[in-house]
C-alpha cells in the first residue's frame, strides 16, 4: 500500500507542476494586468504603468518565458506565488482564505455527507414504503432549491428571527474575532457565525447523496452475493451492512473525494450572502482584475486538492472493497 501511495503522490505532483505551468501560460494569454491602470484619474501614461508592473513581474514588456522563469524560480525557491496587479501578496491572500473557506465549507460537508449516506440507506430499506416517499418527496424539493435563494432564505429567517426574540440567535455575517481576548472566544464566535451558512448550504447539498446512496444500495440488495448471505443464514439487516452497504459506499466515497475542490472553490455566492471571504471570493476578484499571478496559485491550490482527493478515493475503495489489492 506505501508503495502504491508513493507512486500516486509522485505522478500526481508531476501533474500538479505541469497542469500550474500550462495555466500560467494560458493566463497570460487572456488577461491583461494593464487593464487595472485604465480610466483612473489623473491618467497613467504607458511607461508609467509600466514602471509600476514591471517590478511585479507582469509588464507585458518584458519577454514571456523570462517573466515565467521568474515567477518559477520565485516558487521554487522561495514558495512566492508573486503579487496583484496593485502589489497585493498572493501567498498572504492564500494563505488567510484557505482557512477561512475550510471553516465556512467543513461542517456542511460532513453534514450532507452523513445525512445523505443515512437517509439513502433508511429509505433503501423501505423502498415505496411511507418513509421512502417522504424522503424521496423532501429531497427532490431541496435538492431544486438553488443555494443563493436558500441561503437568502435563511438569512431572512434568521433577522425575523432576532426582531422577535430581541436579542441575537443568529448571525448573518462572517468570521469577525474583533473584540475578543481569548482563543477560545474566537473559536466559540466563528461556530455561532457557521450556523447559518452550515444548515443553508446542508440543506440544499445533501440530497445528491441520498439519491446516489438509495440507488446503489437498492441495486446491490437483488445482487447474487446478498442473496447467497440471506441463504446462508443471516437477516437482511446483516447482510446489508456487511455486504452491500460497503459496495454501495465505493461510488459515494470516489463522488465525495473529488468534489473537495469544488466545495472549496464553489461557494462563491454563498460566501458573498453570508460575508465569508473565502477562496471563491478570491477565484472571482483575481479573474475580474486580470491578477495573473493569483489565478494561477488558485488554479495550483485547486489542483492540489483534487490529488488530495484521488488518493482518499483510492483509500476508500480498497478499504471497502476486499477484492482491490494494491502492491
Amino acid at each position: 500500500m506505501f508503495r502504491y501511495l508513493t507512486r500516486r503522490v509522485v505522478s500526481w505532483l508531476v501533474i500538479i507542476v505541469v497542469s500550474t505551468n500550462i495555466t500560467y501560460f494560458l493566463a497570460w494569454n487572456f488577461m491583461d494586468p494593464r487593464s487595472n491602470y485604465v480610466g483612473r484619474r489623473p491618467p497613467l501614461s504607458p511607461d508609467q504603468i509600466t514602471a509600476l508592473l514591471e517590478p511585479r513581474n507582469l509588464s507585458d514588456s518584458v519577454p514571456l518565458l523570462e517573466r515565467w522563469w521568474t515567477w518559477l524560480t520565485g516558487v521554487l525557491l522561495r514558495w512566492d506565488w508573486g503579487v496583484s496587479p496593485t502589489g497585493g501578496s498572493v501567498n498572504g491572500q492564500m494563505a488567510y482564505r484557505m482557512w477561512i473557506s475550510a471553516e465556512f465549507v467543513t461542517g456542511a460537508t460532513v453534514i450532507t455527507t452523513v445525512a445523505g449516506i443515512a437517509l439513502g440507506v433508511y429509505t433503501a430499506n423501505r423502498q415505496y414504503k411511507v418513509a421512502d416517499r417522504i424522503g424521496h418527496f423532501t429531497s427532490t424539493i431541496t435538492m431544486n432549491i438553488p443555494p443563493v435563494v436558500a441561503a437568502l432564505g435563511f438569512v431572512l429567517i434568521a433577522i425575523w428571527l432576532n426582531d422577535v426574540v430581541g436579542t441575537r440567535i443568529f448571525y448573518v455575517t462572517g468570521p469577525t474575532g474583533v473584540g475578543l481576548d481569548h482563543w477560545w472566544e474566537v473559536v466559540l464566535d466563528t461556530l455561532h457565525r457557521l450556523i447559518l451558512p452550515t444548515l443553508a448550504m446542508s440543506l440544499v447539498g445533501y440530497a445528491t447523496t441520498h439519491f446516489l446512496q438509495r440507488a446503489l444500495l437498492l441495486d446491490n440488495i437483488n445482487a447474487d452475493y446478498v442473496r447467497t448471505a440471506r441463504a446462508k443464514g443471516l437477516t437482511k439487516r446483516t447482510a446489508i451492512r456487511r455486504h452491500a452497504l460497503r459496495t454501495s459506499l465505493i461510488p459515494i466515497a470516489t463522488q465525495i473525494a473529488f468534489t473537495i475542490p469544488t466545495v472549496f472553490l464553489g461557494a462563491v455566492l454563498s460566501e458573498a450572502i453570508f460575508a465569508w471571504h473565502g477562496l471563491g471570493e478570491y477565484l472571482v476578484q483575481t479573474i475580474g482584475s486580470s491578477d495573473v499571478h493569483g489565478t494561477v496559485a488558485i488554479a495550483a491550490f485547486g489542483a492540489f486538492l483534487t490529488a488530495i482527493g484521488a488518493l482518499l478515493a483510492d483509500i476508500a475503495v480498497v478499504a471497502l472493497d476486499p477484492r482491490v489489492r494494491v502492491n
